[in-house]
């Protein structure tokens, strides 16, 4: 199988899969008893905003599938934002972008704030070889999902006192339908994570943490090519991927196959910094 050629048909499939990922993760989030996080998912035409009243990071407060036929619908966004006192990042692919949109950005205050890598590649049909060293299992269990939780807390920089808000906001993915969560282990230690969504078909890559102990030493090449077999035993036709621009888990996917699909320019609001 060859890596499908970029049009139109496929970016749109490509955001769709990012979408679909992202809204089922902070569902999660939102589906706790009360919940506790002021969770919010707003659409505005084909547009979809997130919102989480405890969570200031711009992942969760962002705006995806923004295009020229929502253009309309952009003072509604930055008014759903504005009553919630909130700064948030609009995502912009060139899906159906164009100048009428830049252009409404611009009068209402946006400017770029960065990019973000967007890839895809194809699911691998043969089993990876792991090193010797490396083990890798699929998180089924509550006792798994506290090593997760402890690895992702510390491997986004976090001290180890925040792991239970890790363990609160994920552990509505464990055995959530088209979610599959990995644990990669270094001489036998709990070492390494990753996340994979899998909707319509695309298997997306959501999210990677390495104890800072344990970097470099080739596990997340590892829980990477994992993850492009798991997409291919799923019968999925492509895997996809974000990655901050020219950052090592973009250079990882490459290295795996994967190729660079766009790269997304982000905005926000110059009167809200």
């Amino acid at each position: 199988m060859k890596l499908p050629v970029m049009n139109e048909e496929l970016a749109k499939r490509i955001q769709q899969s990012e979408i679909d990922y992202l809204t089922s993760r902070i569902s999660s989030i939102g589906e706790r008893k009360g919940n506790p996080e002021g969770v919010e998912i707003n659409t505005f035409g084909e547009t979809i905003a997130y919102y989480i009243k405890t969570m200031p990071w711009f992942i969760f407060n962002s705006v995806k599938g923004l295009s020229d036929a929502d253009t309309n619908r952009l003072e509604d966004i930055v008014q759903f934002y504005a009553a919630r006192d909130r700064l948030f990042q609009v995502d912009l692919n060139p899906v159906h972008s164009g100048s009428m949109l830049f252009k409404r950005l611009a009068e209402l205050g946006f400017y770029q704030n960065g990019f973000h890598s967007v890839l895809y590649g194809l699911p691998k049909e043969d089993k990876p070889y792991l090193q010797t060293n490396i083990t890798i299992v699929e998180v089924d269990n509550e006792k798994q999902f506290d090593h997760y939780a402890e690895i992702h807390c510390l491997g986004s920089g976090m001290p180890l006192s925040a792991k239970q808000h890790f363990v609160n906001n994920n552990i509505g993915l464990l055995n959530r339908a088209g979610w599959k969560i990995f644990l990669g282990y270094l001489n036998g230690i709990p070492a390494g994570v990753a996340v994979m969504h899998i909707s319509s078909g695309i298997a997306s890559l959501t999210l990677a943490a390495t104890h800072p102990e344990y970097r470099n030493q080739g596990l997340q090449t590892a829980l990477i090519n994992r993850r492009l077999f798991e997409a291919h035993e799923a019968g999925c036709e492509l895997v996809t991927a974000q990655a901050s621009f020219g950052s090592t888990s973009q250079n990882n996917m490459e290295r795996a196959g994967m190729h660079i699909a766009w790269t997304r320019s982000t905005f926000i609001q110059s009167n809200k910094m």
